[in-house]
């Protein structure tokens, strides 16, 4: 059954930005972020992370960390009885010192690719999903795919009261 999507960015929008988060230890929430994530639950949409990890592509961590730190989150989100449905994550970046990730990919935001591998993946209505990032990189990739987007701002509010603004 086609339902809509928000689709968040990760730093920034659901854990503080101290860049190249990748490390259980170095993870802190956003402020309201499990609240909102389980108010989005609750109003039936697919949660999904959309998030740039070019510390892969830098040699700073590696794909199996980003994924370890993600469980980590549905893990932590299951002891309030949320979820987030799913997490792309773009490896890449040109500058990057690891070969097979140091290059131009469409996977990278502002380009569409991971929204599209999660629309591929989920019976996702496009026409209704958004997308809340913390940086115009996120605003370009929801206006490049067709969506609606949402600047964060941590410093303003916190997420769930940003969320039920918006939705």
């Amino acid at each position: 059954m086609l339902k809509p999507a928000i689709f968040l960015d990760r730093d920034g929008v659901i854990n503080i930005d101290d860049g190249y988060v990748y490390k259980i230890s170095d993870f802190k929430w956003i402020e309201g972020a499990k609240e909102a994530i389980k108010y989005i639950n609750n109003l039936g949409y697919y949660v999904i992370v959309i998030t740039n990890q070019s510390g892969i592509s830098r040699g700073y961590y590696s794909e199996n960390d980003v994924i370890k730190l993600h469980n980590y989150i549905n893990e932590k989100l299951k002891e309030v009885d949320a979820n987030i449905d799913d997490f792309f994550y773009s490896p890449f970046h040109p500058d990057g010192i690891v070969s097979e990730y140091k290059k131009k990919s469409n996977l990278r935001k502002p380009d569409t690719g991971m929204l599209e591998l999660a629309c591929k993946k989920w019976p996702i209505l496009i026409k209704d999903s958004i997308f809340i990032g913390d940086n115009q990189t996120d605003m370009q990739c929801a206006k490049n795919f067709g969506i609606k987007g949402y600047l964060y701002d941590t410093k303003k509010i916190n997420l769930f009261n940003f969320i039920k603004e918006i939705i």
